[in-house]
């Protein structure tokens, strides 16, 4: 029950408005540099920045450049850098083998991460679609997505990941029992401490499209993913999802995408108290942005409201595209 208060003009609650000072010492969330994670796009080459069309602002890096950018985050007392490789057409196959290829982009640009800022955690994606020639996230045979001998593969990418020096794994494959199986290979392979933030709410959303053409995997995607990624329907199932991957070995969890989906990161954060966080994924970040620049909203407010949304919802932190510009702001 909350306590009384007083009544008109006892209480005036515009008293803790008044200045900036005031809004500052009773603000009940904060948002610092330390809560986000910036996903950065990597892609061969040396010395290029190529924009993403559909995500202003936002850059696929060569190697060279993306330890620039490690670099950058780290002195903006950014935690972590999460890599989404940019995969061409001839290492896109039915076998998916190069998603644990030790030279794959990820792996070759988090040992070039970890030699240059030891200090900066990195965190990997373990999913097919980028290496994949159907854009799936796990095999497809005879039109379905099968999820054991899926498992069996991002096992192998988990561990390639793991060699590599990838701090935290990031399963966003949403197939079943991925997180025990990869747990326990990381155990028997001599990688206990790499930690697991399980992609465990991951919804089949409208909003990860600019995200798959800054991967190419939009173009090479067949049918849709509603087989595996959840019904924006459901908020019970993404709690028994939370909770199955808790028990198999999930470190951190995290709900996906963020704005349209702030009930879920309340409710598995007050159900399990487990570190928890959502990703403020690309077709957030470019509606704000497509907003700004037609001069319709605030950039600075917008992105900073956005974030503390998350904050305010319970999550211990965000993936964000905004990161390197929010962390600059905050500091």
């Amino acid at each position: 029950m909350r306590p009384t208060q007083a009544a008109f003009p006892a209480t005036r609650l515009r008293r803790t408005r008044q200045s900036p000072a005031i809004r500052d010492m009773v603000a009940e969330n904060t948002l610092t540099s330390a809560d986000l994670i910036w996903p950065v796009f990597v892609r061969d080459g040396e010395g290029v920045e190529e924009p993403v069309p559909s995500m202003p602002g936002v850059m696929r890096r060569s190697i060279d450049r993306v330890v620039e950018a490690a670099r950058e985050a780290a002195d903006l007392g950014i935690p972590a850098i999460c890599l989404f490789p940019f995969t061409s057409a001839e290492n896109r196959t039915a076998d998916c083998a190069e998603a644990w290829s030790p030279d794959n982009l990820s792996n070759r640009a988090t040992r070039a991460i970890k030699a240059a800022v030891p200090d900066i955690a990195v965190m990997a994606d373990v999913a097919l679609d980028p290496y994949s020639d159907t854009g799936h996230d796990g095999f497809v045979v005879n039109g379905e997505i099968i999820n054991d001998a899926t498992v069996e593969a991002l096992v192998k990418q988990a561990l390639s990941q793991a060699e590599a020096g990838v701090d935290i794994i990031g399963p966003s494959d949403m197939m079943d029992g991925r997180i025990g199986a990869i747990r326990a290979a990381l155990e028997a392979n001599g990688h206990p401490n790499v930690i697991l933030m399980s992609y465990a709410a991951k919804y089949a959303s409208a909003f990860y499209g600019p995200f798959r053409d800054a991967v190419g995997a939009g173009a090479a995607l067949k049918g849709d993913k509603k087989t595996y990624q959840m019904n924006p329907a459901n908020t019970d199932e993404a709690l028994r999802l939370v909770e199955r991957d808790l028990r198999e070995g999930a470190d951190m969890v995290m709900v996906k995408p963020g704005l349209p989906y702030l009930d879920i990161c309340r409710r598995v954060k007050d159900n399990f108290g487990a570190p928890t966080f959502a990703y403020q994924v690309s077709g957030e970040y470019a509606m704000i942005m497509a907003a700004v620049q037609n001069g319709w909203i605030d950039e600075e407010r917008a992105m900073l409201e956005s974030l503390m949304c998350f904050k305010r919802a319970g999550c211990d932190g965000v993936l964000s595209y905004f990161a390197p510009k929010v962390a600059r702001l905050l500091s």
